[in-house]
């Protein structure tokens, strides 16, 4: 797999950063709220774990053939940081996969930051040659649900840890030489 280096995303209204430990302390005040954690349990972070998390984070997985990729949200008219989005990056028998979390701070919630946020992401990835994209949602969770549809993924009726997987795949296109592209169109229209 080749590894690519994660980089700043800009969509309409954000800035998408790559992840600094110098965040930690930013980042525990947007991840305060205890209500981020109904469905995924936890509580939040201190400036002391987001600093480990993030030491953690940027050192990578131990698994060398995955990728993590992980980004604070900026909005471009405000200053202050807002949430945040990942991406692991895996080989798997069918090309990358990219699988994404995010999460917005719920005094920026309802404006359809995650939703931006997210369709970033997944447009980063394929750009980079992640033709399959899932996401792990809370089967409760309408809000996570609309973020995940609006980035393009649909639900499966496969469960992980009692989370719905949501999956976006784009089939590879495979360029045929011109000559192929003529030979198979007359093959398909004659008649046997």
């Amino acid at each position: 797999m080749t590894l690519v280096e994660t980089e700043a995303i800009r969509t309409e209204r954000l800035a998408l950063l790559p992840l600094r430990v110098e965040y930690a302390e930013e980042m525990a005040g947007a991840l305060s709220d205890e209500s981020l954690y109904t469905f995924t349990g936890g509580t939040p972070p201190t400036v002391a774990d987001l600093s480990i998390r993030y030491q953690r984070q940027l050192a990578g997985p131990p698994d060398k053939s995955a990728s993590w990729h992980n980004w604070v949200l900026r909005r471009h008219e405000a200053p202050g940081l807002i949430g945040y989005v990942q991406a692991t990056v895996s080989p798997s028998a069918y090309g990358l996969v990219g699988e994404i979390a995010w999460v917005v701070a719920p005094a920026f919630q309802g404006h359809g930051y995650a939703k931006e946020a997210a369709r970033g992401l997944v447009g980063w990835l394929v750009s980079h040659d992640v033709p399959t994209v899932i996401a792990h949602v809370h089967p409760d969770h309408a809000a996570s649900a609309a973020v995940a549809a609006a980035a393009g993924l649909t639900p499966t009726a496969r469960l992980q840890a009692a989370e719905v997987r949501w999956r976006l795949h784009l089939r590879p296109t495979i360029a045929l030489p011109q000559e192929t592209r003529h030979q198979a169109g007359k093959n398909r229209h004659q008649v046997a």
